[in-house]
């Protein structure tokens, strides 16, 4: 039996917590097993773990979505709660700020009157515009001497279905269409770190070591997709709150506006 001196005892002692500390991830400890406690998806391939987090979103009723999105060179911050048959929440993007609220078919959209008021692009329809002759006199006013920026501001303003922006602006409030169109990885998966979302463990899938984008599943009871960088740098989002029911109801008829079958033109 070989009996190691004291200072030689501290110093394997030492590379021994080195190795541990290099070889493990911030969540687990040296010598502990990391799927000790949780669902068990870390144990499957990076493509059974992606197939059983798309299986257990495309089985939710419900989900937060939050974060950015970068889409026809266009970046979105999106903050929306998503159900089967409507949407409510938040988006910006670039001078931009609305509220999109979706009741099965009934769209309807907020914002400030600045956000009406601006300049109408150089192409737009002869739809009645913010500040030009959607009064009886040319001035831009009604009769009770509002602006259309005035009437819509800080309302809810019903988007016409036949609006060319209907169905752009649905898209923001459909669970399956944002789901399906961002929760794809492109490349070849491989299963990355065990990490942390917030206080809930999970383990990493990478496609084409990253640059196909990265997921994290979650190893806490239904293996639901919790964070997404999407490839190219098209955004990073994550994901709460699934299955965790919401009221959805149309707005009260003073704070609503219908405009008619086509909105005001703006930039």
């Amino acid at each position: 039996m070989i009996v190691f001196p004291p200072a030689a005892r501290l110093r394997r002692a030492a590379v021994v917590g080195a190795l541990c500390a290099g070889l493990t991830v911030a969540v687990t400890g040296c010598g502990e097993d990391p799927d000790e406690g949780t669902n068990g998806v870390g144990k499957l391939s990076a493509d059974q773990i992606e197939d059983k987090a798309r299986a257990a979103a495309t089985a939710a009723d419900a989900v937060r979505l939050s974060g950015t999105v970068v889409s026809g060179g266009k970046t979105f911050t999106l903050d929306m709660r998503l159900k089967s048959d409507g949407a409510a929440g938040e988006v910006r993007t670039t001078g931009s700020t609305f509220e999109l609220l979706r009741v099965g078919d009934e769209l309807y959209l907020k914002a400030d009157a600045a956000f009406w008021g601006r300049k109408p692009a150089a192409n737009a329809s002869a739809s009645p515009r913010p500040g030009e002759s959607d009064g009886p006199d040319g001035s831009g006013e009604s009769e009770d001497g509002e602006s259309a920026a005035d009437k819509l501001g800080d309302k809810f303003v019903k988007v016409p279905a036949g609006d060319s922006s209907y169905k752009q602006l649905r898209g923001f409030t459909e669970m399956d269409v944002l789901l399906d169109g961002l929760l794809g990885l492109n490349g070849k998966l491989e299963k990355g770190a065990y990490r942390k979302v917030g206080v809930v463990r999970t383990i990493e899938v990478t496609a084409d070591e990253g640059r196909g984008g990265r997921l994290d599943v979650s190893l806490a009871g239904t293996p639901y997709p919790l964070r997404l960088e999407r490839a190219g740098g098209a955004g990073v989002v994550e994901l709460k709150d699934w299955g965790k029911p919401f009221a959805l109801e149309a707005p009260p008829e003073d704070q609503t506006v219908d405009y008619g079958p086509q909105l005001p033109s703006r930039d």
